[in-house]
């Protein structure tokens, strides 16, 4: 397979792009990077998966199957996705019209310590979800492709799937929430109101 083009676009400009317009949406993140990116713009609606690698993608599809009003957003990494490609079959085939996964694709396993992924050797995850049977699926590399793109996120009918491929800069790791029961208790809280512990 081919190398790919690496990407000048940094991951934390794109997510806060990407989140500047989320309304109301309901947003799951994958482990690692993108918990600790989506986390700089911390939201009661966002529920972190800071660990159980390959199954952001599926818990986006039982919470947007149960939320069938709410827009679901999955935001997850390379590495993650390629654990959970299976995912994306379910996802195409069930057509879940409410349902958008955006991966920040950087070629590397960031949390492992930085070894390229398959993605480094042109494997085209865009490519998987358009075969699966999703709706829309690209890549994208640039910001003025990124905000072009940001309004189907949360409007186009879906499955919607976006390959975003960001540079490989990493941040300190700064957590702000990371007690399982709490983000769940807040996040059920926030979606359910008061019944969320009936």
């Amino acid at each position: 397979m081919a190398q790919t083009k690496k990407s000048n676009l940094d991951r934390r400009v794109a997510v806060k792009a990407i989140l500047a317009e989320r309304g109301d949406a309901l947003v799951v993140t994958g482990l690692g990077s993108s918990s600790y990116d989506v986390g700089t713009m911390d939201h009661p609606n966002t529920y972190y998966l800071w660990g159980g690698m390959g199954g952001a993608a599926m818990i986006g599809v039982g919470l947007a199957i149960a939320q069938p009003k709410r827009r679901v957003l999955v935001i997850t990494g390379d590495g993650e996705m390629l654990m959970g490609l299976g995912s994306l079959a379910t996802i195409g085939a069930e057509k879940i019209r409410n349902l958008s996964i955006v991966v920040l694709d950087n070629e590397l396993y960031s949390e492992t310590g930085m070894q390229p992924t398959h993605t480094s050797r042109g494997v085209d995850l865009a490519g998987v979800a358009r075969a699966t049977g999703f709706a829309v699926a690209d890549t994208t590399s640039t910001l003025p492709e990124l905000k072009s793109w940001i309004p189907r996120l949360y409007s186009t009918p879906g499955p919607l799937f976006l390959d975003v491929k960001v540079n490989a800069n990493r941040y300190p790791l700064s957590i702000r929430l990371r007690d399982g029961a709490h983000i769940k208790n807040r996040f059920r809280e926030s979606l359910l109101g008061s019944k969320a512990f009936d």
